[in-house]
Parts: C-alpha cells; sequence; structure tokens
C-alpha cells in the first residue's frame, strides 16, 4: 500500500490536489463532448510537473474511459475497416518519435505540448470541419496517423491531425464517438509503449495512474449528466478558449 501511494506521497498535497482536479476536469470534459480527457489533463499538469511524469499518469485513466467509449456504438468492426491504415500509422509515428526524440529526454516537450495545444485551440476555434473525400483517405488516413503519432511522442496529446480528420469522415454521432474512442485507444497504448522504451513508467507511475481512474470516471460520469443541461457549442467554444491560454502559458514557460 505503501508503493501504491509513493508518487502521491513525493508530489505532496498540493500536486496531489491538481492531479485529482486535473482528472476530475478532464473526465467532464470527455463525457460532455466525448474527447479531451488527455488533452485537458496533460494542458493543466503540464504546467506543475513534467510532461512525462503526466504522460505516465495519463496511461490508465485515458485507457479505461476510452475502452468504455469503444463499447458503446455498435459499429467497431466498420470503424477497424476503415481506420486501419490511420491507427497502423499512429503506433509507427509514435515508434519511430520514441525511438529518435526519446519521450523521455526532450528538455522542450513542455513548448512542444504547450503548441500542440494552441495550434488545437485555433483550429476548434476558426476552422471549419475538414470534409475528407473517399478518394483521400488511402493517402491522408497514413499521413495523419503518422503525424499524430510524432505530435504523441513528443506531447502526450493525441488529438492532431486524427481528430480533425475523423470528424472529416462524415460519421454518424455514433460511428463518430466510437471511431474517437478506438484512436485515442491506440494512441494511448503507443504512447504507453513508447514511455516504456525510454524507461520512463514504473510501478510507482502505474500505480498513480490506477487511482486517476476514479476522478476522471466521477467526471465522467458529470460530464454526461451536464451534456443534457447545457449547450454543447458553448462548452466547446469555452474548452479551446482554456486550451489556448494553456498553451500559449506553456510555450512562454516551458
Amino acid at each position: 500500500m505503501t508503493t501504491f501511494f509513493s508518487l502521491y506521497q513525493n508530489l505532496g498535497w498540493s500536486l496531489t490536489a491538481l492531479v485529482l482536479f486535473a482528472f476530475l476536469l478532464a473526465g467532464t470534459v470527455k463525457g460532455l463532448i466525448g474527447m479531451g480527457l488527455p488533452t485537458v489533463a496533460m494542458g493543466l499538469l503540464g504546467v506543475a510537473m513534467l510532461p512525462t511524469q503526466a504522460a505516465a499518469l495519463l496511461l490508465i485513466p485515458s485507457t479505461f474511459t476510452n475502452l468504455w467509449q469503444l463499447a458503446a456504438g455498435g459499429h467497431l468492426r466498420s470503424s477497424m475497416q476503415r481506420l486501419w491504415p490511420l491507427l497502423t500509422a499512429i503506433v509507427v509515428g509514435t515508434g519511430i518519435g520514441s525511438y529518435v526524440l526519446g519521450v523521455g529526454s526532450a528538455h522542450s516537450m513542455g513548448r512542444a505540448l504547450g503548441g500542440a495545444l494552441f495550434v488545437y485551440a485555433l483550429c476548434g476555434l476558426f476552422l471549419p470541419t475538414l470534409k475528407v473525400p473517399p478518394r483521400a483517405e488511402v493517402w491522408l488516413g497514413p499521413l495523419c496517423g503518422l503525424i499524430t503519432g510524432l505530435v504523441t511522442s513528443a506531447t502526450g496529446v493525441f488529438v492532431i491531425p486524427a481528430v480533425p480528420y475523423i470528424q472529416g469522415l462524415g460519421l454518424d454521432r455514433n460511428q463518430l464517438v466510437q471511431a474517437l474512442g478506438l484512436s485515442f485507444t491506440v494512441s494511448t497504448l503507443a504512447l504507453g509503449a513508447g514511455l516504456f522504451w525510454n524507461n520512463a513508467l514504473g510501478s510507482a507511475e502505474m500505480s498513480a495512474s490506477l487511482l486517476a481512474v476514479v476522478p476522471a470516471l466521477l467526471g465522467m460520469m458529470m460530464g454526461q449528466w451536464l451534456r443534457q443541461r447545457i449547450s454543447a457549442l458553448t462548452f466547446k467554444r469555452v474548452f479551446f478558449i482554456g486550451m489556448a491560454l494553456l498553451g500559449l502559458h506553456l510555450l512562454i514557460a516551458g
């Protein structure tokens, strides 16, 4: 049990409270709009700790909530058949990035995370939804997957450009939610392998990550409750503005 709480004991009360709040808020965002847990968690935790440490804490809550999202929808087979080039390229890109960049060693990882969050927020605020022609999926899917994998290995955030690509496929709501869950699950597992390869993932980090599942799940339930009571469009605008501010902070502070 001492080993189970060891990382939180080293972090102290204030950072432990930040971790719990970050995953509660991140889970709420995911429950409301179907995505955003890694983005919010990495953005908040990246302000106070190394992004590699934040990414290690993210692994189990992200995997658990993604599998929950993946299980609901009824389109798993068709999603895998359509998205396998994207998913394969995500794994390859994350592996290349982990080997070349070194997930656990890049001092500029905080600024890279800030840049990714800021670009993601600007795209969400100002750009229309991408429309992907069926004939372009053959080459655009693997390209987006490769770039997403490289960004994942450098920042721990796996929304760019996979999410805009999936949103542009013209899927219905249930298919979209399940496709996002599939992409996030593959990205999380690939990130975990990269962290392990770079010796940034130990028993203390995994135990702390397991405990973070509780606030993440509570947040998801809160988000699903809120989804029925507030405008998703209003929330998305606030969410993207907050991400832009976090990204700017990380860009400036590193």
